[in-house]
């Protein structure tokens, strides 16, 4: 049987924050386009009704998209075109040239022609610096849709333990009025506010973890968290959506992916347990995570063009240890069902380059709400 639900793309998918949302939200994401191949293989094993193309945006055609995809229009196109180039963190190259993907990205838009768009990126894109490539990106596609304002976002608003905001390019191809829509997302906003707390309580220490032979899977509970928030660590499965073996060994013996502890000498261990919450390791320069306030933003690294760092990762709020990928991903509003690379270099990139879910959802949802 035809699927109902409206049918898009999302282009630099990365491992996949922008895609749960849309399903979540009763979107169906018929392709999503990347030229990360380990980022690509993690989409691939969490959307299996989801192509999971291989690909540079900056050198298709908008036809050659749609075959991609193995289709001849959508309803809707969302993607987050790399964003290193204008990030307040990074080095902010007018250069760099990956910046040239974004107006890349409104180009196969106005070509497509879908009913509507979303593309998210930092908040660095609206320094005053960046104007003239906005203005370019977003002059190519302003003569066939209602663009709004950039909208600011922030996932703490919308039900993730992370001060994440992000900046919204939205446009329909009908009118919509922007004022009812940023009430939509406003509405969207959550009163339970999750915090660092929420998300580390119930991921088992190295001691608990109950590790498999590969140290790669540990046990997760939930309990004492804001009932929406463990709703969605443990469920809300989109049809086509997850990794059977994941969801099994969650649902059957609450293992989950992403435990790779990392082993920290002594006199390193004891220098984190005297670090307060909230402050930060004048040697490792890592804040030391307030369980009662939100994480910051967390990064992630370098992919192996530009050296394969690994990022400074957070200390945990009361052990003596930086914390691991299956707790960023919690941190950034992943399921717990969500599978995460072997490695955590690659988690902690995928993760850290990744819109939350949870935000993700809430702004699809008040698109869908206008379509």
């Amino acid at each position: 049987m035809k699927s109902s639900k409206p049918v898009v793309l999302d282009l630099f998918c990365g491992a996949g924050g922008l895609t749960l949302g849309a399903y979540r939200a009763g979107f169906r994401v018929v392709a999503g386009f990347d030229r990360d191949p380990q980022a690509l293989a993690v989409h691939d094993a969490n959307f299996p009704d989801s192509k999971s193309v291989s690909a540079d945006i900056g050198f298709l055609s908008p036809a050659q998209i749609l075959e991609a995809a193995g289709r001849k229009s959508v309803e809707g196109i969302i993607g987050g075109p790399p964003c290193q180039g204008f990030s307040n963190i990074g080095k902010r190259e007018f250069g760099d040239p990956r910046n040239q993907l974004f107006p890349k990205f409104f180009r196969s838009i106005a070509d497509i022609r879908p009913d509507f768009f979303v593309a998210e990126n930092v908040p660095g894109i609206l320094a005053e610096s960046n104007r003239p490539i906005v203005q370019k990106s977003l002059a190519i596609v302003e003569p066939i849709y209602h663009v709004m304002r950039p909208i600011t976002v922030n996932a703490a608003d919308y039900g993730a333990p992370t001060e994440r905001k992000r900046v919204l390019f939205v446009g329909f191809r009908h009118k919509v009025s922007e004022k009812d829509f940023l009430a939509m997302l406003e509405k969207g906003k959550v009163a339970d506010r999750v915090r660092v707390k929420h998300a580390l309580l119930g991921v088992a220490s190295p001691e608990l973890a109950e590790l498999r032979a590969d140290g790669h899977w540990g046990r997760v509970c939930w309990s004492n968290q804001p009932k929406a928030f463990s709703d969605r660590l443990k469920g809300r499965v989109p049809a086509g959506v997850g990794n059977a073996v994941a969801l099994d060994l969650l649902k059957d013996r609450q293992l989950t992916s992403g435990f790779q502890f990392t082993k920290h000498r002594n006199c390193v261990r004891r220098r984190f347990a005297s670090i307060i919450p909230g402050k930060i390791d004048p040697i490792s320069r890592a804040m030391r995570l307030d369980p009662e306030a939100f994480c910051p933003v967390l990064r992630a690294g370098t992919g192996p063009e530009h050296g394969s760092y690994t990022a400074i990762r957070p200390i945990h709020s009361w052990e003596s240890r930086v914390i691991t990928p299956r707790e960023a991903a919690r941190l950034q509003g992943f399921p717990d069902w969500f599978l995460l690379h072997t490695t955590i270099w690659h988690s902690l990139r995928h993760i850290g380059n990744s819109v939350s879910p949870l935000l993700a959802e809430k702004v699809l949802t008040a698109v869908r709400k206008f379509l």
